[in-house]
């Protein structure tokens, strides 16, 4: 799905005229919340969630998460709801037996790093996890599921995007009411430059909340390589100007950039395209680790992806967050 251009505009018409639609899905969510009751998975449960629809850096967060828990010797397994994917668990993610179209991106992605699970049950999901052998659990998305109690919930934001316009779906990008979302949150995360004033919006409505900030850190050998040579990037994630940016940082030379709809599944004749076009352009393919498990096998050697880390402003800030989970 694209987000609708108003979404990330000052509040015009388009989310006047939607408000009383807005106003029916935050108290719908706010219900969702109040009616439930979360259940114990018998082990700690850390979600890395946001509060807009569409990406705003989940993964790379859970990655540093679980970085954090096995260098403490914590046998951490990721779980997801494997969107995008025809199967619902809960089962692990087998690399050389599964694809994007059967668990969907982030899970394959995940699942180079560490154990990781799908389960379109969450709570199920988290207990095979324990099942077969995880000691605690890092949730690639799900902070709106009740059904699944969780220990820590880290909020992701993209500093370029922020909030949106501030409105609830349709009106705006998020989930649920602002404040609603802070209420249940023990951190936030805002990734990259804060262009929108996500970080006072945070303050205001709940101030004692603790604010990370971090960047993504593209590859510096694949950089390197890259250095001097035109490149044809394509992404499709949540917002594909981002990868469009960090490319021009970086300094390469981008001689097109295409975006595509998050989680956009390649179809050979697409990507067929792409390749010709970066050829008649004389230029590199590139594109996101997350999009280059969706592309069709045939094509991956043919396409470099560019693998980023989650780099935080205070190296400790985020083993002070997790101190608090045993």
């Amino acid at each position: 799905m694209k987000a609708p251009g108003f979404w990330y505009a000052p509040p015009g018409l388009a989310a006047a005229l939607l408000t009383p639609l807005a106003c029916l899905y935050a108290l719908g969510a706010r219900r969702r919340q109040a009616k439930a009751t979360p259940q114990d998975a018998g082990l700690p449960v850390i979600c890395i969630g946001n509060l807009v629809a569409g990406g705003a850096g989940k993964t790379p967060l859970s990655q540093a998460v679980m970085r954090h828990l096995r260098a403490r010797g914590v046998q951490a397994h990721y779980l997801s709801r494997g969107y995008g994917g025809r199967l619902t668990g809960p089962l692990r993610v087998d690399p050389a037996r599964h694809g994007a179209a059967d668990v969907g991106d982030e899970p394959l992605l995940l699942s180079r790093t560490a154990p990781a699970w799908i389960a379109a049950d969450r709570l199920a999901g988290a207990r095979a996890a324990r099942d077969g052998g995880a000691q605690a659990v890092v949730m690639d998305d799900g902070f709106q599921n009740p059904a699944l109690a969780k220990d820590l919930s880290l909020l992701v934001v993209d500093g370029g995007a922020g909030f949106g316009n501030g409105r609830v779906i349709p009106a705006g990008p998020l989930r649920e009411a602002l404040g609603d979302g802070l209420a249940r949150a023990d951190a936030v995360v805002i990734v990259g430059a804060d262009r929108t004033g996500a970080r006072a919006s945070v303050a205001a409505l709940a101030p004692a909340l603790p604010i990370l900030t971090a960047r993504l850190v593209p590859d510096a050998a694949v950089a390197a390589g890259l250095a001097g040579r035109p490149v044809l990037a394509f992404a499709g994630i949540g917002r594909p100007g981002k990868f469009f940016d960090t490319c021009g940082e970086l300094g390469l030379m981008v001689a097109e950039a295409v975006p595509f709809p998050d989680h956009h599944p390649y179809a050979e004749a697409e990507v067929t395209r792409l390749l010709e076009r970066a050829a008649a352009l004389g230029a590199v393919p590139l594109t996101t680790e997350k999009d280059w498990v969706r592309l069709p096998a045939a094509h991956q050697t043919a396409i470099k992806a560019l693998p980023v880390v989650l780099a935080f402003d205070d190296p400790g800030a985020l083993e002070r967050v997790l101190g608090t989970v045993s």
